[in-house]
């Protein structure tokens, strides 16, 4: 099949990068998830704190069960904690509730980016199956039209992974800045929150970095086919 040859090379840069954000992720949360901050907030608590001085007091904050599954649900307007986050009083627990907190405030600004990402979800929930569809059966019975079908489909599961990368950059730095001004964490334990935001925030340049180097892929076979 098409996809076992050498056009895998192009792929290894962002899948070590991606292995390596990952790894980051779990060691830094787990690290900081046993420094308990001085004021003792749960993270419900600093998200309820957050939203209500935002004016968002509709907003309701929510616990949902896995490991760092939480976000913001622009569709209902909803809060949505795991467990460790939602009861929980560490550094990395409270950083995670800020950012999504930060996407509840960039929603309430109507955040371009954000708007942007929203609207297009649909749009890549189709595109991201169905291109791979119809680049198999394009590669399989060399119609290059289907090819090119799919590599178009597949470009937009690219632009919403780039689009991530501001929308998210910009929720952390909403909540760094609140922490702070809000006195919620203090010195070292801002410096802990930012270990822990940054970190998330790599893997999502990982997977754009992994969307890019697969489209750069269908290209290189998409021309090799013709």
């Amino acid at each position: 099949m098409f996809y076992f040859d050498s056009s895998f090379l192009i792929l290894i840069p962002a899948l070590i990068i991606a292995g390596w954000a990952q790894l980051r992720i779990t060691r830094v949360f787990n690290k900081y998830s046993k420094i308990r901050s001085i004021n003792g907030y749960t993270g419900e608590q600093v998200a309820r704190l957050m939203l209500d001085s935002e004016g968002l007091t509709n907003v309701p904050v929510k616990v949902i069960q896995g490991k760092l599954t939480d976000n913001f649900d622009p569709r209902d307007n909803t809060m949505n904690l795991s467990e460790d986050v939602y009861y929980g009083n560490s550094v990395a627990a409270i950083g995670v509730a800020a950012h999504e907190t930060g996407h509840a405030m960039q929603h309430k600004e109507d955040y371009s980016p954000l708007k942007i990402r929203n609207a297009i979800v649909p749009i890549v929930g189709f595109s991201s199956n169905a291109s791979w569809i119809i680049l198999i059966l394009g590669f399989i019975m060399g119609i290059q039209g289907f090819i090119t079908l799919g590599i178009i489909l597949f470009t937009a599961v690219v632009v919403f992974q780039l689009i991530t990368l501001p929308v998210e950059f910009n929720a952390s730095k909403r909540a760094i800045v609140t922490l702070e001004q809000k006195n919620i964490l203090y010195g070292e334990e801002i410096k802990g929150a930012k270990a822990v935001l940054s970190a998330a925030a790599m893997t999502y340049v990982a997977a754009a970095l992994m969307a890019i180097a697969q489209l750069l892929r269908l290209l290189f076979l998409s021309r090799r086919n013709n």
